[in-house]
């Protein structure tokens, strides 16, 4: 315990999509929050019903540079992860990810914290093994338009192990899955907000390919029980771990759902696939069962409709931005 007598929690990215999300779920069981932000992609529309919060600190800062504070547990999301976000600046991307995790990582080894770090279903590549299991080793493109993401993240990766079998540091790493839900950014280009945006606009929805690739989607409440539980998992547990929803559908069925749910007469259109977009994606989450007790509960469906209730809200509102062409991203 800290000196403060209760948990002091770090969460890099926390004015992001899923980073506020956490913030919110470690202030619930009463830790305090340190949430450093770059606003790159993340906003502080997201945590300002945090701010003001005696146990929480919102702070501008870039995890490319080293952070000097006092804490007991360290959560690293701070990375963009969509492509229309990540490849706007790959290189930045990529410090992201690896300058990002060697200073959270020398933060932990100094202060003698434990850290998470939030990887992603994408250092599986294109995946020649469905569905994928952790001793996976992916099939990634080692310098296509979408390697600064998928190949910083596998880099990160590398590190926290290396840290942990050098420094003895107490290390989770949690491989995230297609997540969605309310904060998402209405053009980050992933595909549940665009079709939402585009579905609530009236506007045309823009399907990849025939709309076949498949996915599979957990609702953003899941993915941080499964991130707490994993946190919580004695030293000897250090992942990787798959987090997400083995349900898989395709794109063009996740379009269908949200046309339904909104009541929209948008038109379905069809664009060439992009450069190295997988086709198959599902998480093998047989370690998360057995090891964490863990599986997602938010039905599709449901998530999808709590996450259209946030876009229609949010879209009320004037000079919403504009919607961008979709891509798929973890």
């Amino acid at each position: 315990m800290s000196i403060h007598d209760r948990t002091v929690s770090l969460v890099t990215g926390g004015a992001g999509f899923l980073g506020s999300h956490l913030c919110e779920r470690l202030l619930d069981r009463g830790d305090e929050v340190i949430c450093a932000d770059n606003f790159f992609t993340g906003t502080r529309r997201n945590v300002e019903h945090l701010i003001g919060h005696p146990r929480f600190e919102l702070i501008r800062h870039d995890v490319t540079f080293p952070l000097y504070v006092e804490v007991d547990e360290i959560y690293n999301f701070a990375c963009p992860a969509s492509p229309v976000h990540y490849q706007h600046d790959p290189v930045q991307t990529t410090k992201t990810s690896v300058h990002g995790a060697i200073n959270m990582l020398g933060l932990a080894k100094r202060v003698g914290a434990k850290i998470l770090q939030a990887s992603t279903s994408e250092v599986y590549g294109d995946p020649k093994v469905h569905p994928q299991r952790e001793d996976y080793w992916g099939h990634v493109n080692p310098h296509g338009i979408r390697s600064c993401y998928d190949e910083g993240k596998r880099c990160a990766e590398t590190l926290f192990f290396d840290y942990h079998r050098q420094h003895q540091l107490r290390i989770k790493v949690m491989r995230i899955f297609n997540t969605y839900g309310p904060r998402m950014h209405p053009n980050d280009g992933r595909v549940v907000s665009n079709f939402i945006v585009q579905a609530l606009r009236g506007e045309p929805i823009t399907l990849y390919g025939e709309g076949l690739q498949t996915r599979s989607f957990q609702y953003v409440d899941d993915l941080m029980d499964g991130c707490l539980r994993l946190m919580g998992t004695g030293d000897a547990v250090t992942g990787p771990m798959n987090i997400g929803n083995p349900v898989e559908l395709t794109i063009r069925e996740l379009a269908l759902a949200v046309l339904r749910l909104t009541g929209s007469k948008s038109a379905l259109v069809y664009r060439p696939l992009p450069q190295d977009d997988p086709m198959q994606r599902c998480p093998d989450i047989t370690l998360a069962r057995e090891t964490l007790g863990w599986a997602p509960r938010v039905a599709l469906e449901q998530g999808l409709e709590r996450t259209i209730e946030y876009f229609d809200r949010l879209l009320g509102r004037p000079a919403a931005p504009e919607h961008a062409a979709v891509r798929l991203a973890a």
